[in-house]
């Protein structure tokens, strides 16, 4: 019997540094994505944030489900740095997440360079235009 297509949500299972942004989405491992990613160990995943809603989207749970990997969490915020909301701040220092706000393309350029260092970080970067 012949099978439909099978649509999942977008993943890139492995670690890689974020070649471009902007244009709505991002350019990573030769690849595009349209729309906003988290970068976690466990690798990058399509997220449902959008500039005006940065902390929406179901899939901040990953950040959780890989917290034992994470000491730094690097938030794009999009072309504005807005405060995290204080009950997901209060998550993140519970799981031992250090979690610091910015605009995304600070967030893509400091992620770039901790990632080289090796470090221990995630990026949940909001796409911008």
């Amino acid at each position: 019997m012949a099978k439909g297509i099978e649509m999942r949500a977008a993943h890139f299972p492995g670690r890689a540094p974020i070649e471009a942004y902007g244009n709505g989405g991002f350019r990573f491992a030769e690849m595009s994505h349209r729309g906003s990613i988290l970068c976690l160990p466990s690798g990058i995943y399509g997220w449902g944030a959008t500039e005006e809603k940065p902390f929406a989207g179901d899939r901040l749970a990953k950040i959780f489900e890989d917290a034992a990997d994470i000491r730094f969490l690097l938030f794009g915020t999009g072309r504005e740095i807005r405060r995290l909301p204080p009950a997901l701040a209060d998550r993140m220092r519970q799981a031992g997440i250090s979690c610091d706000p910015m605009s995304t393309g600070a967030a893509v350029r400091t992620f770039n360079v901790m990632l080289a260092e090796r470090r221990p970080v995630a990026a949940a970067l909001v796409a911008v235009d």
